[in-house]
């Protein structure tokens, strides 16, 4: 066993402090990963504070968006090498046998994928830990390829907000002549901007802050709609073919379906602390959808870093050291960051 350095948060109240966890030498099949970099997601500080129900597995270290270096290799792994770029992203297994993980969606996986924090392996029911750390051991088939066209340390997001977005834009099948609405412009929001614009979508950005609009502009959007403003949802009634809404605070999700056209679609990405009523007309008489998305499977999220590598898309972030985290923790509650925090793993290890 390894012993790497860590920053854990103790329970669901105290702040996230250092800590000391055991890595396993890599068995066969399995990657030794030297971390680099760690995106920090809005649900690292749920997950922290045991705001989703539960008491979550404490002591608990974070971080679901891992971007690193190959350090050893287990026996029989051939798809990579000491040395390589690689990432971990938000599981780092499944069942690997319902029909779920066999069409390569293991996020959806029947008997539940493995986090690659707060969640117990398959093997023995051992407490994983994520990549507020300086190492990571996992299996191949969970472990993703980072493209040399990518820094990384911008990377880190796309394995979490990169793939939260970039999937139902796949599934929905946008394209030129596409017209793509995008509910909020953090850091999920503002990778839908970029993706859906780099697939060839005219995209407009939603939001209730008329502040945001410039930025909204500079990261690809065509248009920008405050939703504040008197009229606003009357003059876009029937615009959208398809509306991504990254909201989580509580909003009228009604109003929302009533700007799409005949045969749109309303996909939901946040998660409101209270249930939203939607009324049954809202959808009925135009035929709309409203549906909901996790994030992706190892198949589609290689695919998603592979094309954010030929369009040059990465994340918008602030890089930070470790003993930042609280301070960040924070920033995001009062949306004060643009529009990522990635946390330089060398920190830790100074």
């Amino acid at each position: 066993m390894l012993k790497t350095p860590a920053y854990a948060a103790p329970d669901g109240q105290s702040p996230l402090a250092p800590f000391t966890i055991e890595r396993r030498a890599p068995r066969a099949g399995e990657v030794l990963i030297d971390i680099l970099y760690c995106g920090v997601c809005h649900s690292d500080l749920h997950q922290v504070r045991a705001q989703w129900g539960g008491n979550g597995i404490f002591p608990m270290v974070p971080g679901h968006e891992i971007v690193g270096r190959v350090a050893q290799v287990g026996e029989g792994v051939e798809r990579f090498k000491v040395g390589d770029a690689v990432g971990v992203g938000c599981f780092v297994d499944s069942c690997r046998h319902c029909a779920q993980c066999r069409a390569g969606e293991e996020q959806y996986c029947a008997e539940g994928m493995t986090g690659t924090y707060n969640s117990r392996e398959r093997d023995g029911g051992a407490p994983t830990y994520g990549g507020y750390s300086t190492r990571i051991t996992v299996s191949q088939d969970f472990v993703l390829d980072i493209p040399g066209a990518l820094p990384l340390d911008r990377a880190a997001p796309l394995l979490c907000a990169g793939i939260t977005t970039y999937s139902p834009l796949r599934q929905f099948g946008v394209r030129a002549g596409h017209d793509v609405a995008v509910v909020g412009l953090g850091g999920l929001g503002h990778m839908a901007v970029k993706l859906a614009a780099a697939m060839g979508a005219r995209v407009t950005v939603l939001s209730t802050s008329e502040s945001k609009r410039e930025a909204a502009l500079e990261l690809g959007a065509h248009d920008f709609e405050a939703t504040r403003e008197p009229g606003t949802f009357k003059k876009l009634a029937r615009r959208f073919d398809l509306i991504i809404d990254t909201v989580s605070a509580p909003h009228d999700y009604n109003a929302y379906l009533g700007l799409l056209k005949f045969d749109g679609s309303m996909v939901l990405l946040g998660i409101p602390d209270e249930p939203v009523p939607v009324a049954a007309g809202a959808l009925i008489m135009q035929r709309r959808k409203l549906w909901g998305s996790l994030i992706g499977g190892i198949r589609e999220t290689q695919e998603m870093l592979d094309f954010c590598a030929e369009h040059g898309i990465a994340a918008d972030i602030e890089l930070i050291n470790i003993d930042q985290i609280e301070t960040a923790y924070e920033r995001m509650l009062k949306a004060d960051v643009r529009y990522r925090f990635v946390i330089d793993i060398a920190s830790l290890r100074e």
